[in-house]
């Protein structure tokens, strides 16, 4: 059973860095795509990045491409979100997903969440 576990959330000020861990166990991750969501108060969850387990081939929303960083460790099994430039709008839970590689990226698999919140 695939387990997706995150940490690393906080406080930060505006302008400020973050990095989002995310510890993936379960089975063998080749063909499987690993990506972020998020979702702020009062809005839908929305796809931030994604990383193809098997050659680190990556994809980012518009919003957060130039500031986010996906990237993935094989051997520790970790899924890393590297947040800089942060801006208040980025206050959200942060969501790690996993799945296997699908012209959709649409999860089934994702850890319980971690706050981020960015203050002005």
């Amino acid at each position: 059973q695939v387990q997706l576990i995150e940490f690393g959330g906080g406080l930060v000020q505006a302008g400020g860095s973050l990095t989002l861990s995310c510890a993936v166990s379960g089975r063998t991750f080749v063909g499987y795509v690993m990506g972020w969501f998020r979702q702020a108060p009062g809005k839908e969850r929305e796809f931030v990045a994604r990383i193809r387990w098997s050659d680190g081939v990556t994809t980012y929303a518009d919003s957060v491409k130039g500031r986010f960083t996906i990237s993935r460790d094989s051997a520790k099994n970790m899924v890393y979100l590297q947040m800089n430039s942060l801006k208040p709008e980025d206050t959200a839970v942060y969501y790690c997903a996993a799945d296997r590689e699908a012209t959709i990226f649409s999860p089934n698999y994702w850890g319980q969440g971690t706050q981020v919140t960015v203050s002005s």
